[in-house]
């Protein structure tokens, strides 16, 4: 396959190597034009040190050079430039061309999840996903990874797991795109409450909680929304949340840790030193709680720290307090 990669950051140069390595052509574009020199002259990336790319890799500053020809371009730009990078590539989309997102975000101005906005800006595009949990920093170093690929169409899904797939890269298909971007982006706001949970002092105990109940928020959403219940228990639900709450190489929950430390939302997300998904994500996620009248305390809690300056201890007190419930799953 002829392949692109939009975008160099770092889970964008990971799956650039893992389709070379597949034995695929692969141009990669940036707009950073200090990130591009030191991918051309040096083929390394500042956040993945002692991985060195392939000279096969083609590094573009053109969108509509690294577009042309290709048979997928892998959409691999923070959530919060998808539509903006979707925007720029309209010009240049070919009607049979495959845009995989890999992005985790629900935009707040307008609440869609991020294959929609690609739709808004390219109309009829055919849009994929692949999701689950994944840390560029353990795929580019090819330790074993598993995914899921979503298309609304299964024979797009299997045509993007034979891409993907490899001995160190497993991929399972699904026509849930809806699930599987609701799990991707809100997976990203529990993490923050783990991670304050983390800065606080707390344990395991507290974290099992926060995981378990945190999918059963994510999951109360995805069913009003019309999603599967059974994404919400796989790779892209679970197994996301489970990683990214846990994970050293996870940046919402080091954002999160941070604030549980003491440090505003600003301090944070600066020391951290890369988009932290879960700080966008988590009004849209109230505000579509709010409009399908779902209960989602931790997503309440998380933006009250966010957003209303709300101590983190105050807010686990809150969680900890509410009133006596029936376990449950459903709405």
């Amino acid at each position: 396959m002829k392949t692109a990669v939009i975008g160099s950051g770092t889970w964008g140069m990971a799956l650039a190597r893992l389709l070379f390595d597949n034995g695929h052509e692969v141009k990669v574009w940036s707009a950073i034009e200090s990130e591009l020199k030191e991918l051309r002259e040096k083929r390394t990336h500042k956040n993945l040190p002692g991985i060195i790319f392939d000279e096969g890799i083609v590094f573009e500053g053109d969108l509509e050079k690294a577009m042309e020809n290709t048979d997928i371009c892998v959409l691999s730009v923070p959530s919060i430039f998808t539509r903006a990078t979707a925007k720029k590539m309209a010009p240049f989309y070919k009607e049979n061309q495959i845009i995989v997102n890999v992005a985790k975000g629900i935009e707040e101005s307008t609440l869609e999840i991020l294959s929609d906005q690609i739709l808004d800006e390219i109309k009829n595009a055919n849009v994929a996903v692949l999701s689950g949990p994944s840390h560029a920093e353990e795929v580019v170093r090819l330790l074993p990874t598993t995914c899921v690929a979503g298309a609304k169409d299964m024979e797009t899904a299997k045509l993007i797991q034979s891409t993907f797939m490899s001995p160190v890269f497993r991929v399972y298909t699904s026509t849930d795109m809806l699930g599987i971007e609701l799990g991707g982006s809100l997976k990203n706001v529990i993490a923050l409450a783990a991670g304050i949970s983390d800065g606080l002092g707390y344990g395991d105990n507290a974290k099992a909680a926060l995981i378990t109940r945190g999918i059963v928020e994510i999951s109360r959403l995805g069913i009003a929304m019309g999603a599967n219940i059974e994404t919400f228990y796989g790779l892209s639900g679970i197994g996301d949340l489970i990683v990214t709450c846990a994970s050293k190489h996870s940046r919402n929950r080091k954002a999160g840790m941070l604030m549980g430390q003491g440090m505003s939302m600003d301090e944070a997300m600066k020391e951290v030193a890369m988009v932290v998904e879960g700080v966008y994500s988590a009004k849209a996620a109230k505000a579509l709680a709010n409009k399908y009248n779902i209960c989602m305390p931790i997503v309440d809690e998380v933006n009250a720290v966010l957003f209303e300056n709300k101590d983190p201890k105050q807010a686990v007190d809150a969680l900890m307090l509410r009133d006596k419930a029936v376990e449950k799953i459903g709405i």
